[in-house]
């Protein structure tokens, strides 16, 4: 009998819902710690991002527009999927050299943060708003609502909790969102996006690209039509840049530094809260006085 060869994975970019390989048809290889090849990664291009974003904003009114407890159902289902393929993930950050308690944790607590936020989505909405007191006859209501479409620069350190919890509280508050792995640990991220093809999360909804944060920064801090960017540890000149092209079109800019991604303060509402409006509604009132009645 002979010797089988083993049919190894393809990954590609996932945008809209779909695994295209890039546009510009470049790739980068993926090493482990002793320096062997693992993967060749699609180099994602600026018309990769653009073609992202695209999908992005087409899927924010259908996401935006589900009631919270729909969409807790279906973080909830992200999870239950990345139980059943937990092995699968653990073998693919062995692969990039993690230890097998650190593998076996990581998984593990990317799988409870994915609960945490299902958890939240149709809570955070009451604990956030408030009855504003006035001086008319008028209700005043404070209600968050997603801001749009957020770019994210995931954690360049943690191939998957950091992922995890840079998407999971972005979505759970009804934004879309364009994610850029982390460059040399990008195994996870992929079979992080066939999951969420699973789950059914709409196209477009999430959007995982792979590639340079020296090449894409750029165009993810400019790109006109991102409402907000979040970033995870990047030095001074980074956000520098990022912060003078986000200003084009006044986008939300959050920086996350210096964060331990398995403790239980990487995990918070004020993450979803972070990439919420505030939005404010009078509602008038009928007014009792002196057994008279009136608008």
């Amino acid at each position: 009998m002979t010797e089988r060869i083993d049919v190894l994975k393809t990954y590609k970019l996932y945008v809209g819902g779909q695994f295209p390989r890039t546009e510009s048809g470049r790739y980068y290889a993926v090493k482990n710690a002793n320096g062997k090849l693992i993967a060749n990664m699609c180099l994602a291009s600026r018309k990769d991002f653009r073609d992202a974003v695209v999908a992005a904003r087409s899927a924010f009114s259908g996401w935006s527009g589900k009631s919270a407890f729909n969409r807790s159902q279906i973080l909830y289902r992200i999870a239950e999927m990345m139980e059943s393929r937990r092995t699968q993930l653990i073998d693919e950050l062995l692969l990039l050299g993690y230890k097998s308690i650190d593998a076996h944790n990581e998984v593990s607590a990317a799988i409870d943060r994915m609960v945490y936020y299902a958890g939240w989505c149709d809570k955070y909405q009451q604990v956030f708003s408030s009855v504003n007191p006035v001086a008319s006859p008028h209700f005043n209501f404070s209600v968050p609502e997603p801001t749009g479409v957020v770019a994210i620069v995931a954690a360049q350190q943690s191939a998957l909790i950091g992922l995890v919890s840079a998407v999971a509280p972005i979505i759970a508050g009804g934004n879309t969102c364009v994610v850029l792995a982390a460059e040399q640990l990008p195994l996870s991220a992929i079979s992080f996006a066939e999951i969420i093809h699973s789950s059914d999360v709409p196209a477009g909804v999430v959007n995982i690209l792979t590639g340079k944060v020296s090449e894409l920064l750029k165009y993810f801090a400019d790109h006109m039509d991102v409402n907000a960017i979040v970033t995870y540890q990047l030095t001074n000149q980074e956000m520098q840049l990022v912060k003078e092209k986000s200003a084009l079109n006044v986008k939300r800019v959050i920086e996350y530094n210096a964060l331990n991604w398995l403790e239980d303060n990487a995990q918070s509402p004020y993450c979803i809260m972070d990439l919420q409006e505030i939005k404010t509604t009078w509602h008038p009132i009928e007014t009792v006085s002196a057994g008279k009645s009136g608008y």
